[in-house]
């Protein structure tokens, strides 16, 4: 693999949740009756500020977390993929590496399995090795399942790496990102890259701000009081199980080509808001404005926007909606452009505001966040009550909370003023929200609110001859 600055293999007396690695070992060696190779570990993320813009092409400032998917890896010997996962009730999968399909999810949402095959045949169509090999595989993960975390995406980003390394491709970070971000559409997920690029480029200590086309991360250094909260609405939302996360896709693709078509550009080459900003050189606000004056509706149906394009029923559904939005009728452009410009502003002055480090930084970014958590539940629609019910527990504490990841159900990111307020926050959501909800009965609370520091981006850990850790 790399061997810059940039590199991901270490081999190391110890690696982070050393404990969890042994059972992971354990349980590898007991599958297997043979140890591992390699260790992959990446972390989930969470979203600061920034949410639904990076598939506009807009920069993101996540975060990478404590909580991590970690694969034991070895190579086998008869072309197939084994795949387990320590928690019982993940079903075992195993397939030929020649010849496995990857078929797009039911109502219900892909099984875990699959995530990991996205990765494996990201590697495989993009290097095209000549041999493929097999692999056993066991994964471990502790990154809570459907709750904006980017569980999903960690599985991708490690299989991705892990394959990457198990055939001697030498990637860099931003190869492997846009490689993991390609793949997952094979899940028939239209993300925009940025779990997969923090899963990568995050770096212990900061955020990151990413920017796309090229793919660039800056670290931020926060301010020193600044301490960050998860806490689980406990709603779990599995994007790839519904149309609402690709519907809003959808509509921010086709507001965009909406706005290409009235300022007389070729609407069928641009669908990025962002590339449509670059072609204007027009400022956010500029594009705020032109927004204001153009879609002027609330609501387009699907037989006006025919008319607007110029095109039939069959052109519309082939080349403008995705597979499981086919059947949309009615499609909101006006909303969803809006929080596009508006949130990307937002993320700009975040940036900015932890860059002068100002006595008064943590207020104005609690200011950020609520108006972010606002526009996402009245503009883009994507929150959920309980969602909801965390945020207004958090202004009557002055903590800045807001959804983060996708939305409709998951977690929302807090931000406090010190570990004081934290821990005072922490202790009053597990009486004022957790302690009379029911789907929190015999959970441990302290894995469903926590706080949370910036932690380091995906790494392989090699044992020795010897089969220990060393330095």
């Amino acid at each position: 693999m790399d061997n810059t600055d940039d590199t991901f293999v270490h081999v190391l007396e110890t690696i982070p949740d050393s404990s969890r690695v042994s059972q992971l070992k354990a349980h590898f060696i007991s599958a297997f009756n043979r140890n591992p190779a390699f260790f992959v570990r990446c972390s989930g993320r969470v979203n600061i500020i920034g949410e639904h813009v990076d598939y506009c092409g807009y920069p993101v400032l996540p975060m990478a977390i404590e909580q991590t998917i970690i694969l034991a890896v070895a190579p086998s010997e008869d072309n197939l993929v084994h795949l387990k996962n320590v928690d019982p009730k993940y079903k075992s999968f195993k397939c030929n590496i020649n010849t496995f399909t990857i078929d797009l999810p039911n109502s219900t949402g892909p099984e875990w399995y699959k995530y990991f095959l996205c990765g494996v045949k990201g590697i495989l169509e993009f290097a095209k090795p000549s041999h493929p090999k097999g692999m056993m595989v066991v994964l471990s993960g502790n990154i809570p399942p459907a709750s904006g975390l980017s569980s999903s995406s960690a599985v991708v980003s490690a299989s991705v790496l892990g394959s990457a390394y198990i055939h001697n491709i030498p990637l860099n970070k931003q190869t492997l990102a846009t490689v993991s971000a390609d793949c997952e559409r094979y899940i028939g997920t239209q993300g925009g890259g940025m779990d997969q690029a923090i899963a990568y480029l995050a770096k212990q200590g900061c955020a990151q701000f990413i920017e796309w086309n090229p793919l660039k991360a800056t670290p931020i250094n926060l301010p020193g009081n600044a301490v960050f909260v998860i806490a689980n609405s406990l709603t779990e939302a599995n994007k790839a199980a519904t149309s609402d996360f690709n519907q809003r896709v959808v509509e921010c693709r086709l507001g965009c080509r909406f706005l290409a078509k009235k300022m007389q550009i070729n609407w069928r080459e641009i669908f990025r808001f962002a590339d449509l900003q670059k072609v204007l050189n027009y400022s956010l606000e500029e594009m705020e404005n032109l927004t204001s004056s153009y879609l002027t509706q609330m609501a387009y149906t699907r037989e006006e926007l025919l008319n607007i394009f110029e095109i039939d029923s069959t052109d519309f559904v082939e080349n403008l909606l995705t597979p499981n939005t086919r059947d949309a009728q009615i499609f909101k452009l006006r909303q969803r452009a809006l929080h596009v410009f508006q949130e990307t502003i937002r993320v700009n002055t975040f940036v900015e505001v932890a860059k002068q480090q100002s006595a008064d930084a943590v207020h104005l970014m609690k200011q950020l966040m609520r108006q972010s958590h606002e526009s996402l539940k009245t503009m883009y629609e994507c929150s959920h009550p309980n969602l909801d019910k965390l945020v207004q527990i958090s202004d009557t504490l002055n903590v800045g909370a807001r959804l983060t990841g996708a939305g409709w159900g998951g977690c929302v990111v807090a931000l406090c003023d010190g570990v004081n307020q934290s821990v005072q926050y922490i202790n009053y959501l597990k009486k004022a929200y957790y302690a009379n909800l029911t789907q929190a009965e015999g959970k441990n609370l302290d894995d469903i609110v926590f706080a949370t520091s910036p932690q380091r981006g995906a790494e392989i850990y090699m044992m020795d001859a010897g089969q220990h850790f060393i330095e």
